[in-house]
């Protein structure tokens, strides 16, 4: 039965052999020179692009960063490794990548104007809150590359596996955020970041070990006479300690953004009722930032006194809690911290 399933996912006919996926992956095996000089390139202009496309708030520019996806070659090429069950240089190639980028986007934070509002930026919030369904996403994705990867005929899905995933715009986000002093939002986009990278090798790792390559690794180990060939427990043991440890913070974010979606429709209720003092005005939305409850509305003149409407928060949000209330003018008000 496993291996029916095998030929119906990966039909012999299109499935690829292990030499053929090395060569593709393996930064270090082959045409190195060529290899590390196309990835360095390619990695340095994806950082570029996307981190232009993060301070311009632009969609279209961070998806043409994610498209190039050079990244995603050592990160699968860490999946073969450990199926093949020897040492590569795929981790250093991932690591010095990352702080390439990360760096791009912090020298750019530094140099170029600040003109650009981060909490207001979607490109970069959209970023930094992780969550465990971005991981399940991230898991399904990195299955579909693999398979993609093991086929000859559907290549053509990888461009979307790299949009789906995204790996080098975070690491944009974290520069930029590190630059520009926002340590929390670095750290949430960084975050991203590894539970993607995780999902990846998780996903490659046993796709790649479906598919049969573990069994053509050790063929090979007899034909080049390795005499020390590893079990795959130690890579098991670290890729199951790296899923929990980012899994951790990904559940917990969860449940935060659940809990602080029931109280935005608590809120919403009180502020409707606020705001219904003036006609035609309304609350637009009310949503947190940074642990502030912001308020938005749309009114044709002032808004009515916002001790009011802390006081009547105070019934559904803790204590503690700063309110802001943006109004269409353009005004922000500071309507104070909700009373013991």
């Amino acid at each position: 039965m496993p291996h029916a399933v095998r030929d119906r996912l990966i039909p012999p006919a299109q499935r690829r052999s292990l030499e053929e996926l090395a060569g593709d992956l393996h930064l270090d095996r082959g045409d190195t020179a060529s290899k590390q000089s196309a990835f360095w390139t390619l990695l340095l202009l994806s950082g570029v692009i996307a981190t232009a496309g993060v301070l311009a708030d632009s969609v279209a520019t961070v998806i043409g960063a994610m498209i190039i996806a050079p990244l995603s070659q050592p990160i699968m090429g860490l999946a073969l490794g450990v199926i093949e069950r020897r040492r590569t240089k795929a981790l250093l190639f991932v690591v010095s990548g990352v702080a390439l980028v990360i760096a791009i986007g912090w020298l750019a934070s530094l140099v170029l104007p600040t003109s650009f509002d981060i909490e207001h930026n979607d490109q970069i919030m959209g970023r930094t809150s992780t969550g465990l369904l971005d991981l399940v996403a991230a898991v399904a994705t990195g299955t579909a590359g693999a398979v993609a990867l093991a086929r000859r005929n559907i290549a053509a899905v990888l461009p979307g596996v790299a949009i789906s995933i995204s790996l080098v715009p975070p690491l944009a986000v974290t520069g930029v955020c590190l630059g520009e002093g926002y340590t929390a939002l670095a750290l949430g986009a960084l975050l991203l970041f590894l539970s993607n990278l995780v999902a990846l090798v998780l996903a490659g790792t046993l796709v790649f070990s479906f598919c049969g390559y573990a069994v053509e690794g050790r063929a090979a180990a007899l034909r080049e006479g390795r005499t020390k060939y590893g079990t795959m427990r130690r890579p098991a043991a670290v890729l199951a300690i790296s899923l929990t440890l980012v899994s951790v913070p990904l559940v917990l974010n969860t449940a935060l953004t659940v809990y602080l979606a029931n109280l935005s429709l608590d809120a919403r209720t009180v502020a409707d009722e606020w705001i219904s003092a003036v006609p035609n005005s309304e609350v637009t939305d009310v949503s947190w930032k940074h642990l502030q409850l912001h308020v938005e509305v749309r009114t044709p003149g002032d808004v009515p006194d916002t001790a009011d409407l802390v006081s009547q928060l105070g019934d559904v949000i803790p204590i503690g809690v700063e309110v802001v209330v943006d109004t269409s003018l353009g005004e922000r008000i500071d309507a104070g911290t909700v009373p013991d």
